[in-house]
């Protein structure tokens, strides 16, 4: 039995199939079912190397209608440790083909387990051929095991030694296709731990960053698979690949790495004050003894005692007030700044109750943060953007330094840093807005708000949306996500 020009031929296509294919899975099986075809085999077993033992890493046999592993399930067979009594583990371990034309015939190995089995179901185990995959470097990646070869009337016959040698060919193809994938995962690994590193590192700066990052990585990743089941369906445009997806939740996972150099004072400044609340009381407690102590040295007289102690007592109670309060009413804002003019008498010298500094923070209007410290938090953006540019992102995930720069840019161009609009915004960085907002606006951690409920949250990116802030389509998406995943919690 010899071999022909059709079977080079098939050779060829199987290498370039080989080197064609992305998913692991689906190689490994390609890798097993091929060389059954080309051997004309009824069985066959591929094993992957690792750990100094050869695992099961998909298993056949057309006889019995056995296919297994061929999705990636684990196959549930201990690993066949390196002893060369066994044919795979020889075979591994020299690094070279065995052909057996007969296992209960042959004395040169251990074959019980294959004759065990065949007692066991009735199973009939003749031929046999171990094969080692063999990369570019010579080293051992794995095993093709294959058993009984049938000729043209169904008969168990022995491997074909000319066989041999074309699958000698296609294993050292296999294996080095094997290889390059092990070494595509190898590299995303490094990045995954690189990522996990620096979210890890973020997150430990402040207490509210503890969930935040992981919860805008699943609001994408939600959104991501929504829309491909919307995809399926005939009603989205939009698709996301393994890469594709995979590239959105590390731009997720990486969003705030800015964060890192952003003061911690002003990351987690819960009110407008901060911890300048505490001086300021001590210091208006003080002015009250003086005030008390000058009044019964007749350092001062009725109506300035009386008025010192009016405005004291009034800029504590209005400044209590205006640092915790969200919004500053323009009631609010009017007595403030009828505080903002009480002085008193240092020796000859009129000083303000209250600094410049601590005027500045408590006429924010909305929020806790100054401009000057709004300007340092909106920094983050930029320096997300530095620290990531330093690091060298392989062709996999090329994007994701490029998405997670841009979650702050509106679509109707009043984002930061760079005031992008439009089509200039790729379909990832608006979902990260999305992501990011809704996040900020449903967190039960945040120093500085109080959570708000689903509904008003979706409330508030919806007329975001309208504004031209963010994009309308993606907030409809995750509100389907979001009420889908409390409709299974009931």
């Amino acid at each position: 039995m010899g071999y022909h020009k059709n079977d080079l031929l098939s050779l060829l296509e199987i290498g370039i199939a080989l080197t064609g294919e992305k998913d692991r899975n689906k190689l490994l099986d390609m890798i097993l079912q091929k060389s059954m075809e080309i051997a004309a085999c009824d069985a066959g077993t591929l094993y992957i190397l690792k750990d100094d033992s050869l695992h099961f890493k998909i298993m056949k046999t057309i006889s019995q209608g056995i296919d297994n592993g061929r999705n990636g399930e684990e196959i549930n067979l201990p690993p066949v440790p390196l002893k060369e009594e066994n044919i795979c583990a020889y075979t591994a371990i020299h690094k070279k083909s065995v052909n057996i034309p007969d296992v209960y015939d042959s004395k040169l190995f251990d074959f019980s387990g294959p004759i065990k089995y065949d007692k066991m179901t009735g199973y009939h185990t003749g031929s046999m051929l171990a094969i080692p995959l063999l990369n570019q470097d010579g080293e051992t990646v794995g095993v093709l095991q294959l058993i009984n070869a049938i000729d043209e009337e169904g008969k168990i016959i022995a491997f074909d030694v000319s066989v041999e040698r074309i699958l000698f060919a296609l294993a050292s193809q296999a294996a080095i296709a094997i290889s390059n994938m092990q070494y595509v995962e190898e590299i995303k690994e490094q990045m995954w731990s690189f990522t996990e590193a620096m979210t890890e590192a973020i997150d430990a700066r402040t207490p509210y960053n503890g969930s935040h990052t992981r919860m805008v990585a699943k609001y994408a990743g939600m959104m991501a698979d929504h829309i491909n089941e919307l995809y399926k369906k005939g009603k989205e445009e939009e698709f996301f690949s393994t890469n594709r997806k995979e590239q959105l939740v590390m731009s997720a996972l990486l969003h705030d790495i800015g964060k890192m150099v952003v003061p911690t004072k002003v990351m987690n400044k819960a009110t407008r004050l901060g911890d300048a609340l505490e001086r300021i009381e001590n210091r208006l407690t003080i002015l009250d003894l003086k005030t008390e102590l000058g009044y019964k040295n007749q350092e001062l007289n009725e109506t300035e005692f009386h008025t010192l102690k009016q405005q004291i007592s009034k800029t504590l109670e209005t400044v209590k007030k205006a640092d915790g309060a969200g919004f500053l009413t323009d009631e609010l804002e009017e007595a403030l700044k009828e505080c903002f003019t009480y002085t008193y008498l240092n020796g000859e010298e009129a000083e303000p109750f209250l600094t410049e500094e601590e005027k500045e923070c408590l006429s924010v209007k909305k929020g806790t943060l100054t401009a000057k410290e709004r300007a340092q938090m909106e920094s983050h953006v930029e320096m997300t953007e530095r620290i990531l540019s330093r690091v060298h992102f392989n062709s996999y995930f090329k994007d994701s330094p490029i998405w997670a720069a841009q979650h702050h840019e509106c679509i109707n161009g009043k984002g930061y840093p760079k005031h992008l609009s439009g089509d200039e915004l790729p379909f990832e960085s608006r979902i990260l807005a999305v992501a990011d907002i809704c996040d900020a606006l449903l967190a039960t951690d945040r120093p500085y708000k109080k959570p708000i409920p689903m509904e008003k949250a979706f409330f508030i990116m919806e007329d975001m949306a309208a504004c031209g802030n963010i994009d309308a389509k993606l907030v409809g998406y995750l509100k389907e996500c979001l009420n889908q995943t409390e409709d299974e919690k009931v």
